[in-house]
C-alpha cells in the first residue's frame, strides 16, 4: 500500500469516477491510475469500486467505508509534511484562499497586502467560488482556509469562526425616487425592479426572509453572484440594486446612489473556516488574525477543539 494509491482512490471520487480527470489531475494516465486501484484492491481482498466493464460507476459497499479512512490517512499525510515545512521554511510556502466574488473583491484586499508584506516568500493562490463551492475546496484539501458568508456553518467537516457582522444596502441611480423618502421601507422598495444576488450568495436569504415576514413579493428582474454585476445593471436602469454596504464604494460609484437598508434585513455574518483536523502552519494563524484581528491563534486553536456542527464565535 502506498500513497499514491491512496491518491488514485481519493481522486476517482473526487471527479466522478472519471479516470481521465483522476489521470489528468495525478499528473499520470489512465492505465497507470487502473492499475494503482487494481494493486490496492488486490493487497486489501475487496473491491473499492462498481465497474461496467472497465469504467467505474460508483463504490462498493467496502468503498464507502474505506474511502474516508483513505481520506484520514491523506490528510494525516499532508499535515506532516507541512510540519516539515514549518519547522524548516517557517516563512516561506503556499497558502490557498477560497472566498466568494464579494469577500474576495471587497473585504480581503487589505489583509492580502498586509500579509504579502510580512511574508513576501509565501505564494498566495486566490479561488473564487460558490459559498457550497468554498466549502468543498476546503474539504478537498485545495484551499487551506474559506471566507464566505453562506453555507460554511452546513459542514460538520468545517472549523468555522465569526469574523465580522455587516449589512445591505439599496442602490440607485442619482435622482431616483427613493432618495426622496424620508425612510426607507420594504413596503417601497417592493414597488420597483430589484436587482440582487443569486440564491445562497451574500446573504440572499436574509432578503428573501424580511420579504417574507411582511408578506411581499418583490419584482426580481435580475439576480448575479457578485455587486459589480448588480451595480451594472442598476446603472443601466433595469432596476434597484440591493448589495453588501462594503461593495458599494462612493468614490468609484459616481453613477450611483446608495441607502442604508441596515434597519431592512438581518444583519449576515462573514465566516471564516478551514478543514477540521488540518495543520496550520504559523504564517496561516497569521493571516486568520490579519483578516480579522479577534481571532488570535489562541481563538483558532480553542475553536478546532470544539464539537463538529460549533459556529465559534467571540
Amino acid at each position: 500500500m502506498n500513497l499514491q494509491q491512496l491518491r488514485s482512490v481519493r481522486e476517482a471520487v473526487r471527479r466522478g469516477f472519471n479516470l481521465t480527470e483522476v489521470a489528468r489531475a495525478l499528473h499520470t494516465s489512465q492505465p497507470g491510475v487502473s492499475r494503482q486501484i487494481r494493486e490496492l484492491e488486490q493487497e486489501l481482498g475487496f473491491e473499492l469500486f462498481v465497474r461496467a466493464g472497465k469504467r467505474l460507476t460508483s463504490l462498493t459497499h467496502a468503498g464507502s467505508v474505506a474511502v474516508p479512512i483513505i481520506e484520514g490517512i491523506l490528510g494525516g499525510a499532508e499535515n506532516l509534511l507541512r510540519v516539515g515545512e514549518e519547522y524548516s521554511q517557517q516563512s516561506a510556502g503556499k497558502l490557498s484562499i477560497s472566498a466568494t466574488h464579494s469577500q474576495a473583491r471587497y473585504a480581503l484586499p487589505d489583509a492580502v497586502h498586509d500579509f504579502r508584506r510580512r511574508y513576501p516568500d509565501v505564494q498566495l493562490n486566490l479561488h473564487q467560488g460558490s459559498p457550497q463551492q468554498v466549502a468543498e475546496m476546503l474539504l478537498s484539501g485545495e484551499a487551506d482556509i474559506g471566507i464566505a458568508t453562506e453555507a460554511l456553518t452546513d459542514y460538520d467537516g468545517l472549523v468555522t469562526l465569526s469574523c465580522y457582522r455587516w449589512t445591505h444596502s439599496v442602490i440607485v441611480p442619482p435622482n431616483h425616487p427613493l432618495l426622496d423618502d424620508p425612510e426607507l421601507t420594504l413596503e417601497r422598495v417592493a414597488t420597483f425592479p430589484v436587482i440582487t444576488y443569486s440564491p445562497g450568495f451574500t446573504g440572499r436569504l436574509h432578503i428573501d426572509e424580511a420579504f417574507r415576514v411582511r408578506g411581499l413579493e418583490p419584482n426580481m428582474v435580475l439576480t448575479a453572484m457578485d455587486a459589480d454585476v448588480i451595480k451594472t445593471y442598476v446603472e443601466l436602469g433595469l432596476g434597484i440594486g440591493i448589495i453588501a454596504s462594503i461593495a458599494f464604494d462612493e468614490e468609484r460609484d459616481t453613477r450611483l446612489r446608495a441607502i442604508d437598508a441596515g434597519h431592512l434585513f438581518p444583519v449576515n455574518v462573514t465566516r471564516l473556516a478551514f478543514r477540521r483536523g488540518a495543520f496550520l502552519r504559523s504564517y496561516v494563524y497569521d493571516f486568520i488574525e490579519t483578516f480579522a484581528s479577534p481571532l488570535t491563534r489562541e481563538v483558532v486553536e480553542q475553536a478546532a477543539l470544539q464539537m463538529p456542527g460549533i459556529d465559534f464565535q467571540i
